[in-house]
């Protein structure tokens, strides 16, 4: 019985080992398609690893991309202490040409000039000397330079040095008068500017001095070396302030306009003088209405009227009126030419739109004040003028 149990147990088949019947299979199938494959069998599995690899740095860019923080770069920083400004917009956005000014432009280079002021003459003699160290404007690495002087208190007054090529340390020695009166003289800025120039294109402008005459000492001759700065926006010219009073009376609707005075006009005549007088007009829907003038003062900036003119403008049309001042300067031989204008009524801005509201709110009570004249073209076109208004004739 033992012996026929181990006889049993000795001849019993061991259990069926399944993962050898799995490797031979997979075996198999790996020599089936490796036989199919021209390819040898070391090349499949260099590019199995290959696609592994490429797959497992596709993983990697993916979770960085994800999960990871970016870090803001050091010259991205902007830090809001070192913007001068009193408004937010000058704290966050710097101007523009703070942006375009890099570390090259602030070498442009130093000017030499000398001042000298004749009180008896009331002249001021300015001396353009020498620049040196230019910043170069040619390709060749060198600039053509000349200056242009001039003073804001009259800008229709240009002085101009020669032209001087292929250097970046001009001597010029060169000297230009103005006539400034000694009362002025404090109001006045010196302007001097080198041009670089060019012959087919137009003048690049290297840099400039200005110099307010109210900062420096006139008693004694000046003589003094000036870093050259980046060129100012175009300034608008000074034309002069006027002084005049309104009155509007609404029970007869008469409407006063005195003129009293003008000051520090801008200088019209060669010989720095002007001969100004004043149009007053009426504009009723932007349509020109009546008009009238003062007498003209001859060779003066600061002139002296006192006129009054009388308009008669219904009630129910005050709110339509505009009132303009303009100051012109009278010339016999030819065509008169304007120093400056300015309007008053309920389209106005400013000083004037408020004069004119003290107008409305005090009736029969003449209120004066003082105004800065505005650029001609400025104020028309603000008025927006159309033709002419033709008033029809009437009987009596």
């Amino acid at each position: 019985m033992a012996k026929s149990q181990r006889n049993g147990w000795a001849t019993a088949s061991p259990p069926p080992a399944s993962p050898v019947v799995t490797t031979t299979a997979l075996s198999g199938f790996l020599d089936g398609f490796v036989s199919h494959m021209s390819l040898p069998r070391w090349a499949l599995i260099a590019v199995a690893v290959a696609v592994a690899v490429l797959l497992l740095l596709f993983l990697i860019c993916i979770i960085r991309c994800c999960c990871g923080k970016k870090k803001p770069k050091k010259k991205e920083k902007v830090g809001l202490l070192t913007f001068s400004g009193s408004t937010t917009a000058s704290l966050v956005q710097p101007e523009l040409e703070d942006l375009e000014q890099g570390p090259e432009e602030t070498g442009r280079g130093r000017l030499q000039y000398s001042l000298e002021y004749n009180f008896r003459a009331q002249e001021l003699k300015v001396g353009v000397k020498q620049a040196a160290d230019l910043k170069a404007m040619d390709s060749g690495g060198t600039s053509d330079p000349y200056v242009i002087v001039y003073l804001t208190s009259d800008m229709r007054k240009k002085y101009e040095t020669k032209v001087y090529h292929k250097t970046l340390n001009p001597i010029f020695n060169e000297s230009f008068s103005f006539q400034v009166p000694q009362t002025e003289v404090s109001e006045a800025t010196l302007v001097m500017q080198i041009f670089d120039f060019n012959r087919f294109a137009k003048h690049d402008i290297i840099g400039e001095v200005r110099l307010p005459l109210a900062s420096v000492s006139l008693q004694h001759i000046i003589e003094q070396w000036s870093d050259l700065v980046v060129a100012s926006k175009v300034e608008q010219e000074w034309l002069g302030e006027i002084c005049f009073s309104l009155r509007y009376v609404p029970s007869t609707g008469k409407l006063t306009v005195l003129i009293l005075e003008a000051k520090k006009l801008k200088r019209m005549d060669s010989h720095g003088l002007s001969d100004p007088f004043v149009k007053v007009h009426l504009i009723l829907n932007k349509k020109k209405w009546k008009k009238k003038k003062t007498s003209v003062k001859k060779n003066t900036l600061s002139p002296y009227f006192n006129e009054a003119f009388v308009f008669e403008v219904p009630f129910n049309q005050i709110q339509n009126v505009d009132v303009v001042i303009s100051v012109w300067d009278y010339d016999k031989m030819t065509k008169n030419e304007p120093i400056g204008k300015l309007f008053l009524g309920c389209r106005a801005t400013g000083n004037q739109l408020r004069h004119w509201s003290d107008m409305l709110s005090n009736p029969r009570r003449p209120l004066a004040q003082w105004h800065s004249l505005q650029p001609p073209d400025v104020v028309d076109k603000a008025l927006g003028l159309k033709s002419h208004l033709k008033l029809p004739l009437t009987t009596r």
